[in-house]
């Protein structure tokens, strides 16, 4: 657990952290020497993690503690949270406030009203960003303007890869939208079209192509935890399509397809059969494995006998290799993800987003699967972060509901950095300049120290 002065921790800033699952948010802003005023979560087991690391209880419910009658978030000056996103009225009929009522949005709403923090920090999924969400996008930035918030017209879209690791950048594909706002009832500075504060671009000329995971994550090469081996039907499902993967190099003379291969799809060209109704990226995936299967039909059908392909022993969904790995040469080569939609393997630099559910990514040059302290630095904790009392599952699933640590580090940065023009005109924001400007470009040797092993 951390230590530090409140004394000196009052010269900084006060945080309120909601929706604040095992502490993304608050790993940066205890790092910056923020005072927390309030934490809260309704998953008792994510609270425990989150208070045996920052001392503070986080176990509760937003909408008991902030609604028209109770408020139990005390003042602070920046405002952050992950929160869930459920669907406002589309109906017309209501405006601002009112529309947002019966949303946890609508108990975000009630701090602001009460409290005007000096900045808001929000995350959500990347769909929040997406036509279906074109709405609530919508009334979020809205209702924000109203309140006298500067805040752009689009969010911030941003993932932990397109960092380097000298900003807390980490080798995980994961978009995230941020909304972020500055509390501007004097509207300084306001212009016709206000940009988001990051773009969903490599930062400082980094390639996210050099991400090696061995050494950047790093991985623990020395070791097996025991609950990270893979099961005897994994690894047949590996080998299986690893042997295939090297037999169509071979016949064909080219990496496997770009398009998903499906065995259950693989009938000679003559007699494949589509519906009309068939949409049509599947209709298109399913002749190109017919076209496939009928050039290596003899090949294919010895290499699926040889396996039991087409027994119980492949479940519908291991009998779908999805191959992004260009030129690797085996699939033991590869980072895999057992996936509804078959075995999904790339190259091994970096991985995708951590999930709130059992798709660990597999490590095939480790033979095993991810570990959670590996999971825990994919999304920026120390090693001496701890977990403690609970279950690796656990873990994983607290891990895929956080947010990157490095990522918020660098959008408050680049937050702070466009507001300096509002943010100067009051003693809170001078201090916000101060403390996130100079602090480092990364926030991990803060949180080693924070959190020795």
């Amino acid at each position: 657990m951390p230590s530090k002065s409140k004394k000196e921790s009052t010269k900084t800033f006060r945080y309120a952290d909601l929706f604040s699952g095992i502490g993304g948010f608050a790993a940066v802003f205890e790092a910056l020497k923020g005072t927390q005023v309030y934490s809260v979560d309704i998953d008792e087991a994510a609270s425990k993690i989150y208070s045996q690391n920052w001392g503070h209880p986080s176990l509760g419910d937003i909408v008991k503690d902030a609604n028209d009658d109770v408020m139990n978030v005390g003042r602070h000056d920046i405002l952050a949270g992950g929160f869930p996103c459920q669907p406002f009225s589309k109906s017309g009929a209501q405006k601002g406030m009112e529309e947002t009522r019966g949303t946890l949005y609508f108990n975000i709403l009630k701090i602001i009203d009460s409290h005007k923090p000096t900045i808001v920090l929000l995350e959500n999924v990347r769909n929040l960003a997406g036509p279906r969400h074109r709405h609530e996008m919508e009334v979020i930035i809205s209702t924000l303007r109203e309140r006298g918030y500067r805040v752009s017209d689009q969010p911030s879209i941003f993932s932990p890869h397109l960092l380097p690791k000298s900003k807390g950048g980490r080798p995980q594909v994961r978009e995230r939208v941020f909304i972020t706002a500055t509390y501007n009832p004097k509207k300084i500075g306001e212009t016709a079209k206000i940009e988001p504060v990051v773009s969903a671009k490599p930062v400082s000329g980094w390639d996210p192509k050099n991400w090696d995971l061995a050494t950047d994550l790093p991985l623990d090469v020395e070791s097996t935890p025991t609950n990270c081996k893979l099961s005897a039907s994994e690894i047949l499902w590996i080998d299986a399509w690893d042997e295939w993967v090297k037999m169509y190099k071979r016949l064909s003379g080219k990496n496997p397809p770009g398009f998903p291969v499906w065995a259950d799809a693989w009938v000679e060209l003559s007699e494949l059969r589509i519906p009309h109704d068939t949409p049509k990226w599947k209709a298109n995936f399913l002749k190109k494995n017919s076209e496939m299967y009928t050039i290596y039909k003899k090949e294919f059908d010895t290499w699926a006998q040889k396996w039991g392909v087409f027994t119980e022993k492949f479940p519908p969904s291991r009998r779908k290799l999805e191959w992004q790995a260009q030129n690797l040469g085996r699939l033991w080569d590869c980072v895999m993800h057992f996936r509804p939609s078959g075995i999904r393997a790339k190259k091994a630099n970096y991985l995708p987003a951590l999930v709130a559910i059992t798709q660990t990514s597999i490590i095939g040059p480790l033979k095993r699967k991810l570990s959670p302290r590996e999971a825990a630095r994919l999304q920026g904790f120390p090693d001496g972060f701890s977990f403690e009392g609970q279950s690796d599952a656990a873990t994983y699933k607290q891990l895929g509901n956080g947010v990157n640590i490095g990522v918020v580090w660098y959008v408050l940065k680049q937050h702070v950095e466009r507001d300096k023009d509002i943010l100067s005109t009051t003693a809170v924001g001078k201090r916000i300049i101060d403390v996130v400007s100079g602090s480092p470009e990364s926030p991990d040797e803060l949180l080693a120290t924070m959190f020795p092993k």
